[in-house]
């Protein structure tokens, strides 16, 4: 087992320090598990809701308002069990030590663009190109 990294509570990557030193890896470890318990614990709290809310409503216009609110909570959490799947897989790139690098290209991914976007797999200039690809494709 590894040891753990030491991280000061204010500790932010900087552009000055190696690209995906030890503490980075741990900075974007820590973000990602405390983003992913965030996501299981909503996910949690809609299954506990929908449970509760199983009661029949007689007015059509309440149970209708009712539904509608109880298919859009479905989809968000369904959006963020995919969501816990990319996770998953950047911190299985964190272990690897594949993580920050770019899948397409092999370059850095911003340290910027990895913080606001822990999940991020490609570069933004690559991710441009690969969605500029997709739409031309999607329009044929």
């Amino acid at each position: 087992m590894k040891a753990q990294t030491f991280l000061p509570e204010d500790y932010r990557p900087a552009e000055d320090e190696p690209f995906m030193n030890e503490r980075q890896l741990e900075y974007f470890r820590r973000k990602l598990i405390a983003w992913k318990q965030e996501l299981l614990d909503q996910s949690a709290e809609t299954l506990e809701g929908l449970q509760d809310s199983g009661r029949n409503v007689p007015d059509l216009a309440d149970r209708a308002s009712e539904e509608t609110d109880r298919s859009l909570e479905l989809r968000t959490r369904d959006r963020q069990r995919k969501l816990v799947t990319k996770i998953d897989a950047a911190l299985r790139r964190i272990e690897t030590g594949e993580y920050g690098y770019c899948e397409m290209t092999g370059e850095p991914i911003s340290l910027k663009r990895l913080d606001a976007r822990p999940i991020a797999t490609m570069t933004l200039e690559a991710q441009e190109r690969h969605e500029r690809r997709e739409r031309v494709h999607r329009d044929d």
